[in-house]
């Protein structure tokens, strides 16, 4: 099974709010006090909390009913009750919380220890001694607390990247990044080899960094639901810029940057507003004579490199060249 969850579908219910109290104080030589009633305490709320040290949903894979704690009722001598304790979901930056009925986006979370409320605890009830007044000086009643809120919801994660790897199954992704990072994802000389998203952080000059993320191959009519891009396509909707890898020996360049960018906006429209850059991979198989015949057939508008992840073929070059559009990017 795989470690990569993406997709999480759970029920919560936070706590009921505690009753107010209607106590009135006695004591052996006060027998008609007042009204000391306490309040109650607020239940607990369902909160998520973004976490730098998770990538994957997969410790709420299992959790499939998650519940907080009512709050306690109050009590004489204008006690009141404790809350009840709050349930705090760590996730990973990127992670979309849906309502699982209508699907709408309730928040994101995009920052560490970003919190956000899910699920909110009922407010505890108002104990009698709160409504004490001039014209009615013993209340002998008080609020109940607050229902909880429950209810399906669904978690979704986007991977936050500044770099998204875009290209057909065994374009070079993984190899490229297993290059430019520490990263280690499985490759091999077969389509889908990569079945998960992975991050790498690329390192840069004078300690600079930048994180890339693999996305699993995606084919022609992948927005359609075919092969495994559907399931990814959502990740790429996270990252800053997108690099296209598109092989050296595929049979026509320009029409499978064609198909790709074509997948992006069926997907998403708003994709192809991202700055891209086309990367040819596998070019040690080219002499400068065929890199000049490709050249003439590259799209004209879109910056585009000749790279090898096999010889090391201009790696520090678009290293160079994405930090650039990166920070231009964030400068505008």
């Amino acid at each position: 099974m795989s470690n990569f969850i993406d997709y999480v579908r759970l029920f919560c219910a936070s706590g009921d709010g505690g009753k107010g109290s209607s106590h009135l104080h006695r004591e052996k030589y006060v027998p008609k006090g007042g009204p000391d009633g306490g309040n109650g305490g607020r239940g607990g709320h369902i909160i998520l909390r973004g976490n730098s040290q998770f990538w994957t949903l997969i410790h709420l894979k299992y959790r499939k009913h998650i519940r907080a704690e009512a709050g306690e009722a109050g009590s004489g001598a204008l006690c009141s009750g404790a809350d009840g304790e709050d349930i705090v979901l760590d996730v990973p930056m990127g992670t979309v919380a849906k309502n699982g009925e209508a699907e709408e986006i309730l928040f994101e979370i995009t920052a560490e220890g970003e919190e956000k409320i899910l699920c909110k605890g009922g407010r505890g009830g108002m104990g009698n001694a709160f409504f004490k007044s001039s014209t009615n000086q013993t209340p002998r009643y008080a609020q109940p607390g607050e229902p909880r809120e429950e209810g399906w919801f669904v978690l979704e994660l986007k991977l936050l990247a500044d770099v998204g790897l875009v290209g057909f199954p065994n374009a070079g992704k993984s190899t490229l990044l297993s290059v430019v990072s520490a990263a280690k994802p499985k490759i091999a000389d077969y389509a889908f080899t990569t079945l998960e998203p992975n991050l790498g952080i690329v390192s840069y000059r004078d300690g600079h960094s930048f994180v890339m993320a693999d996305i699993p191959g995606i084919i022609e009519d992948a927005h359609k639901g075919r092969g495994i891009g559907l399931r990814f396509l959502r990740h790429i909707e996270r990252n800053s810029m997108l690099l296209f890898l598109v092989p050296a020996d595929s049979k026509d360049i320009l029409s499978e940057y064609k198909i790709l960018l074509n997948e992006l906006k069926q997907y998403n429209p708003e994709l192809l507003d991202k700055q891209r850059i086309l990367a040819i991979s596998k070019s040690d198989m080219l002499d400068e004579e065929l890199m000049a015949e490709i050249k003439r057939h590259l799209p004209k508008k879109i910056p585009h490199i000749f790279i090898s992840s096999l010889t090391g073929l201009n790696i520090i070059a678009l290293k160079d060249m994405l930090w650039k559009h990166l920070n231009t990017n964030n400068d505008a």
